[in-house]
């Protein structure tokens, strides 16, 4: 990697990295054309490998590690270093430094802790996880998935509204607590340890869940868990948890997993409430994880939320927005708005378009459009709020009441109400003096609109 030219094509159009991805896997499972499953670090620090590892890493950009070294710094430290870190890497002599926590507020309280590798070493687990996600991933469930290629949250939300569909009306919500701080090492490293058989491979792994934690400038030691934040922790996370999904398969379950995120589907209430013992004592014994009580449930479908979506009653259930997820937005809009007094609304509302844009991306399987209307009209009024507070005393606020086509009277009378933001923001006279009109020609996105306009091109 001292120097970085184009990746070299194979015939047929691909690149080099295809060819080496195709002969990871065959090393894995035995080998073939002359490759030893033995060998997988070799296919790590292949150059090809490398450079891919290197695009994604500066794609993702993300903090700097413990060291303070930015994506930016990695390659000239690369053209440096990597000579030393590939012979580490291959003599299995390699040993990452530790992770930097970061503290993250959960939506519904406490705090999720992240793990931020160096750069240097989230170019090595991106390495890593490129050899070996062709290895594991076609033996995964075909429920299973989060953090694997070609799937994600729609298809496992679609999967939920499936079995709903097909009669199993009633659900076990499975919660993990703690479930990537709590992880047991030694559990994992032999189920990775089933599939790959280079020493230095599974070595380098071990060493990365034993990296200590940096808190307050003292490095802690750990022995449990696969903390959030670098490049082989889903990888990681999916490898432990085939054990239950295989598990739900002998047993004949329909489910869907996310991640820890996992719900099972059964026809009654007394079904589920079976289930819902048995799968506790086989985490807690055979996996030695710990089900949170308090937050995993035996319920109907459409009192629960799955990954921010809910369903309707109907015995063809229709998807909605999950009611928590709606008021999770608007806690994360609230700052946006209540700052909005010093600045125009035409930069607010700027600002408030990618982040309208992207909800509506994740949620524009919802069949039910209530909350997108009602949002609509939420982030309106605080726009109306905005303004009001802008306008400060009652003359001016009668002036621009004035201005924008009300009389006199009414204007003067509104102004002078003594109520709050809030109720003026909502009353008639704001209404009639700011229409919608006004927002749309401000440039503000609809989200019932955006809506509409994704699933026309669908």
């Amino acid at each position: 990697m001292a120097e970085m030219p184009e990746r070299p094509r194979r015939a047929g159009g691909g690149t080099a990295e295809d060819t080496g991805i195709e002969r990871q896997a065959d090393a894995a499972r035995g080998g073939t054309a002359g490759d030893d499953p033995a060998m997988l670090m070799d296919e790590v620090v292949r150059r090809e490998n490398m450079m891919a590892a290197h695009a994604r890493v500066v794609k993702n950009k993300g903090a700097a590690g413990v060291d303070g070294m930015t994506v930016d710094e990695l390659l000239p430290f690369c053209c440096e270093h990597w000579v030393r870190i590939r012979k580490e890497l291959l003599d299995g002599t390699y040993r990452p430094q530790p992770v930097r926590q970061v503290e993250i507020p959960k939506p519904d309280g406490g705090v999720r802790l992240l793990g931020i590798p160096t750069v240097i070493d989230r170019l090595i687990q991106q390495a890593v996880l490129q050899v070996l996600n062709p290895i594991f991933d076609p033996l995964f469930s075909e429920s299973s998935f989060g953090f694997r290629p070609g799937r994600g949250a729609h298809d496992a939300v679609r999967s939920a509204r499936d079995h709903i569909a097909a009669g199993h009306r009633w659900l076990v919500d499975l919660d993990l607590e703690k479930f990537f701080d709590r992880v047991n090492h030694d559990f994992l490293m032999s189920r990775v340890a089933r599939t790959v058989k280079d020493k230095r491979v599974l070595k380098l792994i071990r060493r990365y869940l034993q990296a200590g934690i940096m808190i307050g400038g003292l490095v802690e030691p750990r022995d449990k868990g696969t903390p959030q934040g670098g490049p082989l922790s889903p990888l990681l996370s999916n490898i432990m948890l085939d054990d239950l999904d295989k598990e739900l398969e002998r047993r004949g379950h329909r489910f869907a997993r996310y991640a820890d995120d996992c719900n099972v589907y059964v026809k009654s209430q007394a079904a589920g409430e079976r289930v819902m013992d048995s799968l506790t004592r086989f985490l807690e014994q055979c996996l030695r994880l710990t089900v949170n009580r308090s937050k995993s449930a035996v319920a109907r479908p459409w009192d629960r939320k799955f990954l921010g979506y809910s369903v309707t009653t109907h015995k063809q259930p229709r998807l909605r927005v999950a009611p928590k997820s709606v008021t999770r937005l608007k806690k994360k809009l609230w700052p946006l708005l209540r700052s909005g007094r010093g600045r125009s609304l035409r930069t607010v509302i700027s600002l408030l378009k990618t982040r309208i844009r992207g909800w509506v991306a994740y949620f524009r399987l919802a069949d039910v459009k209530v909350h997108f209307e009602s949002l609509d009209q939420w982030v309106r009024r605080k726009l109306r709020c905005i303004l009001w507070r802008q306008w400060k005393r009652p003359k001016t606020r009668a002036r621009e009441l004035r201005r924008r086509g009300l009389d006199a009277d009414r204007a003067r009378l509104s102004a002078g109400n003594g109520r709050g933001p809030w109720w003026n923001a909502g009353a008639w006279h704001m209404h009639q003096a700011v229409p919608t009109a006004y927002f749309r020609r401000l440039g503000l996105l609809s989200f019932i609109e955006e809506h509409r306009r994704l699933a026309r091109s669908a």
